[in-house]
Parts: C-alpha cells; structure tokens; sequence
C-alpha cells in the first residue's frame, strides 16, 4: 500500500499561519512590555494553573497547554 499524504485543508493552513502570526507578535509584545516594566513574564508565569484547553472532543490537554506557553514565555525571556 502506498504512503499517500494529504493535503492539510485550506482552513488547516490559514490556521496554522494565524498561530504563527500570533505567535509572533505575542513574543514581541512580551519582550517589550517586559523591557519597560521588569516582572511581567513572572506575572503571566503564576497565572498558568489558570490556563487551559477548551477542546470538547476529548482532545483537551491542560498541560499540554501550559507546557506551550511556558515555552513561549521562557524564549521571551531569553530573547
């Protein structure tokens, strides 16, 4: 049997590119407020437990989730 991959759909796609712009400019945003105003991404960091994935599918993964943003967090730290 052959190994046919698919297309990811077109709202896959516009999906994906919306994260990524979001993303982006989320990791910025952070950088510079936390620039102007030192202790912001402590803040954000303690309000995690809070956080969670609203999936209804039973796809739901809170830590999962959190794990994302902790990283997000960590390379806006760093930066």
């Amino acid at each position: 049997m052959a190994n046919v991959e698919q297309s990811p759909s077109p709202t896959a796609v516009q999906a994906r590119q919306r994260e990524m712009a979001v993303e982006h400019i989320l990791f910025h945003v952070v950088q510079a407020v936390e620039a102007q105003r030192p202790g912001l991404i402590d803040t954000i960091e303690r309000s995690l437990d809070h956080l969670g994935d609203p999936a209804k599918d039973g796809t739901a993964d809170d830590d999962a989730v959190r794990e994302i943003a902790r990283k997000l967090l960590a390379g806006a730290r760093d930066g």
